[in-house]
């Protein structure tokens, strides 16, 4: 096999990608497709599924929200009968959580971002662990966020969630490595789309400044004075799902232009 050809996932892998009817849960979906995977999505929000979905025929999906755990206990229902086991599965979903000091932040929202951001996964991982073992080479893949490791002021809650996946990923790879699966963390940076925007706009209000001086001061803290695309994390996926990436395993992967402080 020529070396480029161990970059390619091999035809056939079954994954299941959360939050994959947009941002970058959906150009993963899409990027596993390409490569001829069997792909379920689920997101929570069902008008973007349905959309999607028509987009994206050869895709199937599910309305799902993952801090829910009937609904997830009837997501992997859905993954055994449409897919009949699981390959990859991709811990995609999360919210940007509340921005405020410490002080201002509410209970309710600190739960809701933890609920979604990291015990989501939990619940998601539990259930396609059995499924995993049972596969030739399983694969999870966890996003995380430079914020699982920077601190990121007014954003305690998210960064707190991200940093949890980082140790929830180190310590899945430690304890299904044995097992022949390997775990993975991707970090993505500042990554252009309409969430980014939502969060820029959100920490302008903060902080009582325009938006651009906010979006710009985002980027001079990048080595490379750009936003990353979400292309640059399916990459990273399949990367990882290929006969190249076979051997990594426990780590977590900024794909952020270097970013230096948040």
């Amino acid at each position: 096999m020529a070396l480029y050809e161990t970059m390619r996932p091999r035809p056939g892998l079954r994954v299941l990608v959360t939050a994959g009817a947009s941002g970058i849960g959906a150009v993963i979906a899409r990027a596993f497709a390409e490569v001829e995977a069997r792909v379920l999505v689920c997101d929570v929000d069902e008008t973007a599924l349905a959309r999607f979905l028509d987009a994206n025929p050869g895709l199937a999906g599910v309305v799902c929200d993952v801090a829910d755990e009937a609904r997830v206990d009837a997501l992997f229902g859905e993954v055994e009968s449409r897919l009949g086991g699981l390959d990859v599965l991709v811990n995609n979903a999360g919210i940007a959580g509340p921005t405020g000091g410490v002080a201002e932040i509410s209970p309710a929202d600190w739960r809701r971002t933890l609920d979604v951001n990291i015990t989501g996964m939990f619940l998601c991982t539990r259930l396609a662990v059995p499924l995993l073992r049972k596969a030739e080479d399983g694969a999870i893949i966890n996003l995380s966020s430079v914020a699982g490791r920077l601190g990121y002021a007014f954003r305690t809650p998210y960064a707190a969630s991200k940093w949890a996946v980082v140790g929830f990923t180190q310590s899945l790879a430690k304890e299904l490595g044995p097992e022949g699966i390997r775990v993975n963390a991707i970090l993505p940076g500042v990554v252009r789309g309409e969430r980014i925007e939502r969060v820029f706009a959100a920490r302008a209000a903060a902080l009582g400044v325009p938006v651009e001086q906010v979006r710009q001061s985002y980027l001079d803290k990048v080595s490379l004075r750009r936003m990353v695309e979400p292309e640059d994390m399916a990459a990273m996926a399949l990367y990882l799902c290929s006969p190249a990436g076979r051997n990594i395993s426990g780590q977590a992967l900024s794909v952020c232009g270097n970013t230096e402080t948040i």
